[in-house]
């Protein structure tokens, strides 16, 4: 491992003689000095040269010198007596400059040149806060006795029927991209009684909108011996608690409440109908206005950026979610909002193996692998999935989940 100290730690060697590597984020030319600017992973430092090295930005290279203190340079120090050493020139210029505050192309260029532009210090930062929230997740998780598994991702069979898969040949026979990790994580409450999974899932809906992708990273959990839903939502409370104090440094973090307000389905139904000259009553879900709309009142009426819907219907949801025992036409499910969008879905499923063959009828045999675990007998549970992409997104306030996602596929994209 090459021997030097990061950016972020050069106010504690003042006086030293330090190596420092990275990238070459700036150089600026006045009379009688030169500055040049070291991007590594913790941020910048500045190093002073009485004459100019030959090096362009992006030039991967260490430089050598003592910390001086200085207020105006970045951190506060800056190396001086400094000598530069090139690892490695760039031949190729990058499609804006990386060292201006803003960034200075759109979209399309910026995911065509991802290797390159989400150098750029505010790209960097979004796929920082995304990754302090899966530690958060994790953690969180791990606290409360859950066991991380990995479950595969090529499967035999679609997880939930109906909806669009990604099929492909597995050495002559027909095999999907998993939907979803739900049978496996099911199946291991069986084992563990609480697990999770960070992973992809793939989604082959056509859907060409800003909140959409085909492939995305599903944090999922599930866990048994729960009365119902609400069991499962308050843990979920936890987890986006403990997800949003991972991230606290980096970006603004939401205010959690300790109870997350929650609606019922037919009551939120009822609020728009009187509230908003629609009448979405009998539809079986929200559309997204409907999700903003009732968003706007969870803040204005309890304070809260967060909003629970529970007890959708049953005809819109996945055969293993559980019936409502008191009103059996809708579910003990739930979505939580988050700023006027859908972030989490979840809820309790089903746990006796005769509703599985009841409620698949003819259908049973092509889940026979599935309803194993339901033979042999498990506890009630239930669990959730947030998409990681679209939550940091909506966080951040970007207006695509694309500037959330690393070498996005969606309806279009295949490359890089």
């Amino acid at each position: 491992m090459m021997s030097r100290t990061l950016a972020a730690d050069l106010r504690a060697h003042v006086g030293a003689t330090v190596k420092i590597a990275g990238w070459v984020h700036r150089r600026r030319e006045l009379k009688s000095v030169t500055f040049v600017v070291v991007r590594d992973r913790s941020g910048t430092a500045q190093a002073v040269f009485p004459q100019s090295p030959p090096v362009t930005e992006e030039t991967v290279v260490e430089v050598t010198g003592r910390v001086t203190a200085n207020e105006q340079a970045p951190g506060g120090v800056e190396l001086t007596e400094a000598v530069l050493t090139t690892i490695a020139e760039p031949s190729a210029r990058p499609p804006f400059d990386l060292y201006r505050p803003a960034v200075a192309a759109g979209l399309p260029s910026i995911l065509d040149n991802a290797a390159v532009t989400l150098r750029h210090p505010l790209l960097r930062k979004r796929f920082e806060v995304a990754a302090a929230r899966v530690a958060g997740f994790r953690r969180t998780l791990d606290t409360l006795g859950f066991t991380e598994i990995h479950t595969p991702k090529i499967v035999a069979t679609a997880t939930e029927s109906g909806a669009n898969v990604f099929e492909l040949d597995y050495f002559g026979r027909p095999a999907y991209l998993a939907q979803s990790p739900q049978f496996f994580k099911q199946a291991m409450v069986g084992v563990f009684e609480r697990v999770y999974e960070t992973g992809p899932v793939f989604r082959a809906e056509p859907h060409d909108t800003a909140r959409h992708l085909a492939q995305y990273t599903s944090l999922d959990a599930e866990f048994g011996f729960i009365r119902d839903h609400r069991d499962v939502m308050a843990v979920l409370r936890d987890v986006i608690a403990g997800m949003a104090a991972a991230t606290a440094s980096l970006a603004a973090a939401p205010d959690v409440p300790a109870e997350i307000p929650a609606i019922d389905f037919l009551a939120a139904q009822g609020l728009l109908a009187q509230h908003t000259g629609e009448d979405p009553r009998g539809e079986p879900d929200l559309a997204p206005a409907h999700e903003r709309w009732l968003s706007d009142w969870a803040r204005r009426e309890h304070g809260s950026e967060f909003l629970f819907v529970t007890g959708y219907p049953m005809a819109k949801q996945p055969f293993y979610t559980h019936p409502s025992p008191s009103t059996p036409d809708f579910s003990n499910s739930f979505d939580l909002l988050f700023r006027g969008l859908e972030l989490v879905t979840g809820g309790q499923r089903r746990h006796r193996h005769a509703d599985y063959l009841a409620v698949l009828g003819d259908e049973a045999a092509h889940y026979a692998d599935y309803l194993t675990a339901f033979a042999h007998g498990m506890p009630p549970h239930g669990g959730f999935a947030i998409g990681l992409e679209r939550w940091t997104a909506r966080l951040l306030g970007l207006a695509n989940i694309r500037e959330a996602t690393l070498f996005p596929r969606d309806l279009h994209r295949l490359r890089p």
